[in-house]
């Protein structure tokens, strides 16, 4: 199987009579993260819809995946010069991108992967696509690339133009997986965020949408919205791509010009059909600003928020309707506390990056997680990041249980809100400390202990503690991996803005 953020989950008992929503987050599905929300009326209905969702996912990704040679696209993109029966998915699908191909003037395309490979090449050997590869790409990538015949609901493979549905698949799936959701019975509500892009069926549910300007999972969304029965999807350049010579190239290319799109740093579309907000955000991504009204027009009711490579907010007319508030990172400054006195470093940051280790295993659960900041008296003052399904849980967390209880639920840990991003690799995850406690206050400089926990149902207990002296002296550490955590590293740094 197959930017997501994560926050603080659990399942949210309601009073007798009432419907529960129960949360859980899985690793490894369809490359990315998956964090689900079901509202259901008992714990059995719940993981009914969780089963429904993870094997509709399953199910769509044998259909759709350009990744398992054995999946159905993969075996029909063999096929050339004459046309194959194919399923109501893949035809539907490949329905939709000549559409948006159609409607974006080609700057949408599954062709966008003849050139995306092209720049990989020329990044495994460090050096620039020429621009006869790129002008032969190019031009291999606008051709036709198949025929679609309605009636007989076949797909003829007309070129052999490397081909990638992962524009808008996601976004797909994701929507096919919530209906099956709301038919496992007794669920009245359920958000399928995979890797971002999320849909919301039956209900309301709070997105927060995710700063490109931030390197950290933990740090102030750049939107907030509010949205009821409507897909959101982000489509971005800041996680995923190539570097030649010290220069960052985005994964996203324009198919016209072979070139990286890096005039839109983030592109986040709000649309009522899953498959036009994740197309939408991709080509919006590639197309000039002044262009986005006219091609957002195409998906009806859809709204957009995009963040330029300056930083500049440029928005849909009807995105403040979704927007509960605005927090942009991206214009505004931090707070930087007052020199002397002790204090943190002013413009001094600590980055900690961490990957999960890989279990043998296509979809799994994320184990439990907490991430803390403990004092020279092994004293709870900030924590980063509190990862369980159920409260019960949460005593498994022994260290962090120990000092922090129950408090941090109360104080900074968002228990309503998904986040919409750009996709990242599964497992792997940056939080960012900034020198404040937990009510926001800056500590007083010099020594104290960074604090991974994990703890895996059925699985192992692992803790790793690194001391740190805050002195604004910059330090890199590389924690030792253990068996839930493959990997750890510890920047102290000037704060990157």
């Amino acid at each position: 199987m197959k930017r997501l953020i994560w926050v603080a989950t659990a399942v949210l008992c309601a009073a007798p009579g009432r419907e529960l929503t129960h949360t859980s987050h899985y690793e490894n599905v369809l490359g990315t993260s998956l964090e689900l929300r079901i509202g259901a009326s008992s714990p059995r209905a719940a993981q009914r819809a969780e089963k429904a969702v993870l094997e509709e996912i399953e199910r769509q990704a044998r259909i759709l995946s350009a990744y398992d040679p054995r999946s159905e696209f993969s075996r029909w993109s063999k096929t050339t010069g004459r046309p194959v029966r194919v399923s109501p998915e893949l035809f539907e699908v490949l329905g939709q991108f000549d559409r948006w191909r159609q409607e974006s003037g080609g700057a949408f395309s599954a062709a966008a992967e003849t050139i995306g490979q092209v720049w990989k090449r020329a990044a495994a050997e460090q050096r620039l696509p020429s621009p006869e590869e790129l002008s032969s790409a190019v031009a291999l990538a606008g051709k036709a690339h198949w025929k679609l015949d309605a009636a007989a609901r076949t797909a003829e493979r007309l070129s052999d133009a490397p081909l990638a549905l992962n524009s808008f698949a996601k976004s797909y799936i994701a929507s096919h997986a919530s209906e099956a959701a709301l038919k496992s019975g007794g669920v009245s509500q359920v958000t399928v965020n995979l890797g971002g892009d999320l849909v919301v069926r039956g209900g309301t549910q709070d997105v927060a949408i995710a700063d490109p300007l931030s390197d950290a999972e933990n740090s102030a969304p750049i939107a907030r919205l509010r949205v009821t029965d409507a897909a959101v999807a982000t489509s971005g350049n800041y996680r995923r791509g190539v570097s030649i010579g010290g220069q960052w190239y985005s994964h996203i290319v324009d198919p016209r010009t072979g070139l990286p799109a890096g005039h839109v740093l983030s592109a986040t579309v709000v649309a009522k059909d899953a498959s036009d907000a994740g197309a939408l955000a991709t080509a919006l991504s590639v197309v000039p600003l002044e262009e986005a009204p006219k091609l957002a027009a195409a998906a009806k009711g859809a709204e957009y928020m995009l963040i330029a490579s300056n930083g500049m907010k440029v928005t849909s007319p009807g995105w403040n309707a979704y927007a509960e508030a605005a927090a942009s990172p991206a214009s505004a400054k931090a707070a930087v506390p007052a020199e002397g006195a002790g204090l943190w470093p002013p413009g001094y940051e600590l980055l900690i990056s961490l990957e999960l280790s890989r279990i043998e295993n296509q979809a799994y659960r994320r184990p439990f997680v907490a991430v803390w900041i403990e004092d020279g008296e092994r004293m709870p003052v900030k924590t980063l990041a509190l990862w369980y399904d159920k409260p019960r849980w949460l005593p498994d967390l022994k260290q962090w249980y120990r000092g922090e209880r129950l408090r941090s639920l109360a104080e900074g840990n968002d228990l309503t809100a998904t986040i919409s991003s750009a996709t990242r690799p599964p497992g792997k995850y940056t939080l960012k400390w900034d020198g404040n406690d937990q009510s926001g206050k800056p500590v007083k400089a010099g020594r104290y202990t960074i604090c991974i926990e994990a703890a895996r149902e059925h699985g192992t207990y692992q803790v790793m503690r690194q001391e740190v002296e805050f002195n604004g002296k910059p330090r890199q550490f590389q924690l030792p991996g253990n068996t839930e955590v493959a990997a750890a590293a510890l920047d102290y740094r000037k704060a990157a803005r």
